[in-house]
């Protein structure tokens, strides 16, 4: 399925302030539906913090961030209701340890949109069997490894059946031989058509997955291109030295 024209997330003249430091410094883009953007760059360069500002984990202090229309930091938008509605994976999986896997997938349905528990639990059996967890339903965090932890936050994140899903570094604190199951999954969805935003350091899922890499470096939006062009040619100095860097770990 090929990204539409229409944005999904718009970013016009973002800017975050942390005290006297500039996290974000005037980043405007777009993600269009369907589309899969990489934000990659050195650690500070505000990745995390940009994802972060979609779905109001960070405020911003100037500019604006558009979600399938609605303006993110509007002063009238409710802001648990929006939150339910964008799917967001973070670097520690945030389940809840004394629920079952399918009681962690089905918790926003059931509380948010007041779905029957019934329903909402064979739509959480879709999802697991959808990441690769159906035998694992009724099993507690505490007993699934890191990589299939991540892969239920996953599920849990597509119960509300989300417009998009934002990634923080899904991978990084995995073991290495755990990474490539939750890439596999993040694949399913990108090829499904899924429109998501990722910040990670797996460049080859970038090379493979992304329509565009938006690279970062100092709070600023750099570089932006298709990834065949940013990995061959990137343009900008700090691009070439972030890839010179990678390739020589």
């Amino acid at each position: 399925m090929s990204p539409s024209h229409t944005p999904l997330i718009s970013f016009e003249l973002v800017n975050k302030w942390y005290g006297e430091y500039r996290a974000l410094n005037d980043i405007s883009a777009e993600v269009r539906k369907g589309e899969v953007v990489v934000v990659c760059g050195p650690s500070g360069s505000g990745k995390s913090t940009l994802i972060r500002t979609v779905n109001r984990l960070e405020d911003i202090q100037g500019g604006s961030i558009r979600f399938d229309g609605q303006d993110v930091h509007a002063p009238s938008i409710n802001v648990n209701i929006f939150r339910s509605q964008v799917g967001f994976v973070f670097q520690s999986f945030n389940l809840f340890p004394h629920l079952s896997v399918a009681q962690n997938v089905m918790l926003g349905p059931v509380n948010v949109r007041k779905q029957k528990r019934a329903q909402a639990r064979a739509r959480a059996l879709e999802l697991l069997e959808r990441v690769g967890l159906a035998s694992k339903a009724d099993a507690f965090p505490g007993q699934l490894s890191g990589g299939q932890q991540q892969r239920v936050a996953i599920a849990r994140a597509l119960a509300m059946d989300p417009p998009a899903m934002l990634f923080d570094e899904p991978t990084s604190a995995l073991d290495p031989e755990m990474v490539g199951e939750v890439l596999q999954v993040m694949k399913a969805l990108a090829r499904d058509g899924m429109t998501m935003m990722c910040v990670t350091h797996e460049m080859n899922f970038a090379r493979e997955v992304a329509d565009h890499v938006w690279f970062m470096d100092q709070g600023r939006l750099v570089e932006t291109g298709l990834p065949g062009e940013f990995f061959s040619k990137p343009q900008s100095e700090r691009a070439q030295k972030f890839l010179a860097d990678l390739r020589s770990h």
